[in-house]
């Protein structure tokens, strides 16, 4: 989850008060472990060291479950209520990633047609639409890539240009009815649709369909402060009722866009002469913001477009007609990178459009009218996991990112997935796409200067009462362990958060000796 600079500071507090460890629960620095740090030799001592962890009375109102196998051998060396169907937040993304990469393979592209609703004269006019026919690319995100917003557009700008356009009569369509589903992911609440990592799902996205914004207190109290929209043609309203306030005071800023509205309202006060707040917004209709930033590149490249830009999606009719001609496509980077991008920074939106990637591979001429594109994703992951032996019937997702409270699985699932993944002609791909803890993505701050710094590769999970830990470390002894943890309903001080209770199994993992 991506968070301003002064909002976090700020921010990170309320979410440990009040128990919502969303971003927190994932990336949050843990602090000093309790657990002992001297090695726990035997099997004995490491189950015994377990047991006490998970047992503490003020977990009384919680619930706990653990796993943990040998890759090396295959034996379960502890486990505490591993089929107790859990809330497995982003731990979901692991399911998510393993069935990508099973079914389409980490050199797997998408492959984005970009179309003329007619063929190119000799002039070099299109007497028509040009259409970019979405599908799911997730990569078209310049804030990953730390370049200017408008470089997003370069690679079909080059497209055009190479199709031999130099003039375009009719409309530009972003056309993103290729995923057929709602813009949310099934069981979202509506709390999340107003933050970044609950923006709308789209066959065409673009910046991961949310802007950034800054706000500067202005030079005198009383008067609003200023608001800049970091990227622009988005199309939103800002309706700014920020205030002013005199110097040295807290700064207080709250941003509300009521789903399906284009307005976007500021609450809050700025203290004179503090520093500028950045936070984000999420754009509705993506495509739409998609089409109007690629009209503005062509027309910057020279390449007139005398028609509207217009984006449609799904259930509205798509924009491609049977006499659509190829022009050219934008291919993404493989799916290995896709997939470690997700993975590594609990990205929801890049989670839920590979999984749809999936879903809309299993459609075909006896698929359902009407069957949406989720449905055939989760359909698609309970036929993986039957067909592997993992467990199918302990995994109940809704969707693919973990942001649905209605998403369940078990450690033991989740253990039996990892094990599996580990012999899958993948495993390079689906371990490298681990967090690693101490070093990079949502574990990069925890676990800092212990024996899992380096060691753990693990995927992060946090929703409010909700922290969970899956992946991979290597003991003391050199044996390769699988773990999965996953605590639900406790709830987390300033001092000791859900997350970094976590934590304390496997670091007592990598301390592990091996000796029976």
């Amino acid at each position: 989850m991506k968070t301003g600079r002064l909002r976090w500071s700020c921010f990170f507090l309320v979410l440990l008060v009040a128990g919502r460890a969303w971003g927190a629960a994932e990336g949050a620095a843990p602090g000093a472990p309790v657990v002992p740090t001297v090695p726990v030799s035997t099997l004995t001592e490491l189950q015994a060291a377990l047991e006490a962890q998970v047992s503490q009375p003020k977990f009384l109102g919680a619930l706990w479950s653990v796993k943990v196998v040998s890759l090396d051998s295959g034996r379960t060396l502890y486990e505490y209520a591993p089929t107790r169907r859990m809330s497995p937040a982003s731990n979901s993304k692991l399911y998510v990633g393993a069935l990508a990469l099973d079914a389409l393979g980490g050199d797997f592209r998408i492959r984005t047609p970009l179309l003329g609703s007619v063929a190119v004269n000799a002039a070099g006019e299109l007497l028509g639409d040009l259409i970019v026919s979405g599908r799911g690319d997730s990569s078209w995100d310049p804030r990953r890539a730390k370049r200017e917003f408008m470089t997003a557009f370069e690679p079909l700008v080059v497209a055009v240009k190479k199709a031999g356009v130099r003039r375009i009569a009719g409309d530009l369509v972003a056309d993103g009815t290729f995923y057929q589903g709602t813009p949310q992911g099934a069981s979202w609440t509506v709390d999340d649709m107003n933050d970044d990592y609950g923006a709308e799902i789209a066959a065409i996205t673009l910046n991961d369909n949310f802007v950034d914004l800054r706000l500067v207190p202005a030079a005198t109290v009383g008067a609003p402060g200023t608001v800049e929209l970091l990227q622009p043609h988005t199309g939103l309203v800002i309706d700014n009722r920020s205030v002013t306030t005199a110097a040295g005071g807290a700064a207080r800023i709250r941003v509300l866009r009521v789903p399906g509205e284009m307005t976007v309202q500021i609450f809050g006060e700025l203290p004179l002469g503090g520093q500028e707040w950045l936070t984000e917004t999420t754009v509705p209709r993506p495509a739409q913001w998609f089409a109007n930033g690629l009209k503005a590149a062509l027309e910057r490249a020279g390449i007139a477009v005398e028609g509207r830009a217009r984006g449609v999606r799904w259930p509205e009719a798509t924009a491609v007609g049977p006499g659509a001609v190829a022009l050219g496509e934008i291919v993404s980077p493989p799916l290995s990178e896709l997939v470690a991008h997700f993975m590594k920074e609990s990205q929801n939106l890049q989670t839920d459009l590979i999984f749809a990637q999936v879903g809309e591979a299993q459609r075909g001429a006896a698929t359902p009218t009407g069957a949406r594109t989720d449905e055939l994703a989760v359909k698609a992951l309970g036929e993986f996991l039957a067909r592997h032996g993992l467990r199918a019937d302990e995994v109940i997702f809704d969707e693919g990112s973990g942001l649905s409270r209605n998403n369940l699985t078990t450690t033991a699932a989740t253990a039996a997935l990892l094990q599996f993944m580990a012999k899958h002609r993948e495993a390079a791909a689906f371990t490298a796409a681990q967090p690693v803890a101490g070093v990079d993505g949502t574990l990069r701050r925890r676990m800092k200067g212990t024996a899992a710094e380096g060691n753990v590769r693990a995927k992060t999970g946090g929703l409010r009462w909700v922290a969970s830990l899956s992946g991979y470390v290597t003991a003391a002894s050199g044996e390769r362990l699988v773990f999965s943890v996953m605590l639900n309903r406790h709830v987390g001080t300033l001092e000791r958060s859900a997350s970094r209770e976590v934590d304390e199994i496997p670091l007592l993992l990598a301390r592990y000796g091996g000796k029976r």
